[in-house]
């Protein structure tokens, strides 16, 4: 088994974090992995992503090659389509439909979520609303995780223990807050699959989610 994920998103974000939870998660299921970053000197709001490659034999290389990813998982839809050359034929693309507006020249918001759904595979997820929800903004990051995870080689309780692992130091109250993110961003992507699989295209759930 081998499975490629590359983690985008922006300074702030949590991307780093995310990585660091599914690695400890990695390791409670007993697999290997290998994790590179590259990232905007730590900038707030500059680019940020990950490579992380999972396996259940030795890893030689920690850089997914281009056209090698399973998933390209960002919490930022403009920056999920800076790394679609690494998607694989059938890998899938999740994003937050929530835009960072960190340049001067960010492209109209409906442009930007239009292209991520064109992407393979795509799912947008209103990661803020959810966050809203659960009452932290901060969240975001392990919504999108729950949302990866219907996906992922890793069980839904190995990342929920990965998680209460890295929250349970910062108290009871923000470790449930950030289960709770995990459980409702899951659930927003298996609502999703199953619209799909009766015929509802990602795009018309998406529209028809926003006059709700």
């Amino acid at each position: 088994m081998k499975y490629d994920l590359i983690l985008a998103g922006v300074g702030g974000q949590g991307i780093l974090s995310m990585a660091y939870m599914l690695d400890k998660a990695c390791l409670g299921a007993g697999l290997s992995f290998k994790q590179a970053e590259v990232h905007g000197m730590a900038q707030r709001g500059g680019a940020v992503q990950s490579h992380l490659r999972i396996s259940d034999r030795e890893i030689h290389s920690d850089l997914i090659p281009l056209g090698a990813a399973e998933m390209i998982l960002s919490v930022e839809p403009l920056e999920a389509g800076r790394y679609l050359p690494y998607l694989s034929a059938t890998g899938r693309v999740i994003s937050s439909a929530a835009p960072v507006k960190n340049i001067p020249d960010y492209p109209p918001e409906q442009q930007v979520l239009d292209l991520v759904l064109g992407m393979q595979g795509a799912l947008l997820v209103d990661s803020v609303l959810i966050a809203k929800a659960v009452g932290n903004s901060k969240a975001q990051n392990t919504i999108m995780l729950g949302a990866a995870s219907p996906f992922l080689p890793l069980s839904a309780q190995h990342i929920k223990d990965a998680i209460a692992e890295v929250f349970t130091p910062k108290g009871e109250a923000i470790r449930d807050l950030n289960l709770r993110a995990f459980d409702l961003g899951r659930a927003c992507t298996l609502f999703q699959e199953e619209q799909r699989a009766a015929g509802v295209a990602p795009r018309d759930f998406f529209e028809a989610s926003k006059t709700r």
